[in-house]
């Protein structure tokens, strides 16, 4: 929460601000009003969910509004499976509001603290080869635009803007709702596997197509892939979830306690760096569980760290791996955090990291203590050589003019936002940045 004349910060620490006013609208028109005063007053308006972007996409220099007044569901559609949710809902409180309806959401991201919102505008996005981010299971949206008025789109009203509003960077309007085309409730059957790194990157097409959903980590200093395979299966399979107690210890006592541990001794003693990952990956067991979806895409995630995240064509994803690997090992840099690889289908929104190509993920992570420049500039480079898109909620350099080359829609989102926020009342440098003023 942040009060009048105090400083707004996000998750990472990385981006900060000291709003001119600060609002918690309740209701869709509680936020119309707030657009409409802001105007009024001549001030640029921002809305915040979680702050879990590590970019500045966020900040709120004039009217910052929070939104965690508004969550819940606002209706269901069970016949065609949709449902609408209010903007500031967070990711890890749906899977309980739609449990009464028998319904998922279709894929997660392995974070669940952001607000619906914020994780569809900034491209969040979960993995497996068959299936799109977060963005692409939106099938209607409502917002208040740069005048001050409400505006519908979905799949029947305004369609063509759909693939626009659906990942729109905060900067076409903000948003009130967010309807969801929803699945049956299903469970996953999961396999946790260190494996040979070298193995796994010499058959990383086969892997990414051969489970549903599909990941690995690799922590710099080994050379062993920590891989993550999943199955979809019906609701009414039997369900081997983990012992409370071994996910305890797994998730809460080593994942998260120990590890913060680590990585604070890792900041004043890089040459225990090496070593202690090594002992991270000895750590880490095989497991094999089944459980209900939410609870096998997720992870509880509490040691604060800072994150940078290309999209690739799935073919170049082994050789940008293999550069960074290289990389690290030349400049001898004593990395804590692992590397995360993960893939997603092709979709027609027209920001989406993954537009037009089924893509893989590589995201790198440093401590949030540790300066992370030399080692995210070094990654980007390689990933912009593979032909990388930033993720738009995470680090990196890029500006307007070098991602008009990366994205085929790029003119026509800005032409879309010029009619939707004229004015740009939505307006902050991070997306002066990446869009243009």
């Amino acid at each position: 929460m942040t009060r009048p004349g105090g400083t707004w910060q996000n998750w990472a620490r990385s981006a900060h601000t000291r709003p001119a006013r600060v609002e918690r609208p309740r209701t869709p028109e509680g936020v119309q009003r707030a657009v409409q005063a802001a105007i009024a007053h001549n001030l640029p308006i921002k809305a915040v969910g979680a702050g879990h972007s590590f970019t500045g996409i966020a900040v709120a220099p004039g009217v910052l509004l929070e939104l965690d007044d508004m969550q819940g569901v606002a209706s269901v559609d069970l016949a065609r499976s949709r449902v609408t949710f209010l903007a500031g809902t967070r990711l890890h409180r749906i899977p309980r509001l739609l449990a009464p309806y028998g319904l998922a959401m279709q894929n997660l991201g392995d974070i669940d603290r952001q607000s619906i919102a914020g994780a569809i505008s900034t491209g969040t996005h979960g993995t497996g080869v068959e299936f799109g981010g977060l963005a692409t299971q939106v099938v209607a949206v409502t917002l208040i635009t740069g005048e001050g008025e409400f505006l519908t789109i979905s799949d029947t009203e305004n369609a063509e803007m759909l693939p626009a509003v659906a990942l729109g960077l905060g900067a076409l309007g903000l948003i009130v709702e967010v309807t969801v085309q929803c699945v049956p409730a299903f469970v996953m059957h999961a396999i946790d596997e260190p494996m040979p790194l070298d193995e796994v990157i010499q058959t990383l097409d086969e892997r990414a197509t051969a489970s549903d959903h599909f990941e690995f980590y690799w922590f710099p200093h080994t050379e062993v892939a920590l891989t993550k395979r999943q199955t979809r299966l019906p609701e009414s399979a039997p369900r081997h979830p983990l012992p409370r107690f071994g996910r305890w210890v797994d998730e809460s006592l080593l994942s998260n306690g120990v590890y913060r541990m680590v990585c604070a001794t890792g900041k004043v003693i890089p040459a225990v760096t090496p070593p202690l990952n090594r002992l991270a990956v000895q750590l880490t067991g095989d497991r094999e569980y089944t459980d209900r979806s939410h609870r096998v895409f997720t992870q509880s995630r509490t040691v604060r760290f800072r994150e940078m995240e290309y999209a690739l064509p799935i073919e170049n994803v082994a050789a940008a791996f293999r550069a960074i690997q290289e990389k690290v090992s030349e400049r001898r840099w004593r990395i804590e955090f692992p590397v995360e690889v993960r893939f997603a289908a092709a979709d027609d929104r027209w920001l989406s990291t993954a537009h037009g190509r089924t893509s893989g993920y590589i995201a790198v992570h440093r401590y949030w203590r540790a300066d992370p420049t030399e080692y995210f500039e070094a990654v980007e480079q390689i990933c912009l050589e593979h032909g990388g898109r930033p993720h738009w909620g995470k680090l990196h350099t890029l500006h307007a003019a070098q991602l008009r080359e990366r994205y085929p829609r790029f003119d026509d989102f800005v032409s879309l936002r010029d009619s939707l926020d004229p004015q740009r009342r939505f307006t902050n440098r991070y997306l002066e940045r990446v869009l243009g003023e």
